[in-house]
């Protein structure tokens, strides 16, 4: 199956990828909240989270492929650090903030670093160019998530 074959599945599980960040967002906060702890929170979510990572590693064969070398850049092995990051970011500051408000910023910072990277093809990304037609798509998504969270 090629990249475009898979595009309509990878479409959605993308599209289900984004409606679980503000639920994770939400529960975790909750749970953070609930146990007076939002560090206690991302722990439990992180050991699940390997949990399970590691079940799929299990079953798929891939517990092999596990491995810290000088042959991969060094800064590939940094993703954790942004996913914890935003876990405990998120944890922290939904409760307070409002989950719609935490991920309206989050989305903001998704759609500035995703159209860098992809300009620059950072990281081994496929390369798109940042032009007029895209920038002005970038802009209208923003506003438009900004009017979907703007109340009164």
């Amino acid at each position: 199956m090629t990249a475009n074959n898979a595009a309509p599945a990878f479409a959605t599980i993308m599209l289900l990828t984004g409606v679980g960040i503000p639920i994770l967002a939400a529960l975790n906060g909750g749970l953070g909240t609930r146990l007076g702890s939002p560090m206690a929170a991302s722990m439990i979510l992180f050991g699940l989270a390997f949990l399970i990572a590691t079940a799929g590693a299990l079953m798929t064969g891939s517990i092999g492929q596990i491995r810290f070398t000088s042959d991969i850049p060094a800064h590939f092995y940094f993703g954790g650090l942004f996913v914890a990051f935003y876990v405990i970011a998120v944890t922290f500051i939904a409760p307070k903030f409002g989950v719609g408000n935490a991920i309206f910023f989050v989305l903001v910072g998704q759609l500035i670093s995703a159209a860098t990277i992809d300009h620059f093809g950072l990281f081994g990304a496929l390369r798109s160019a940042i032009d007029l037609k895209r920038t002005a798509g970038i802009a209208l998504m923003i506003a438009g998530v900004y009017l979907a969270r703007k109340t009164g």
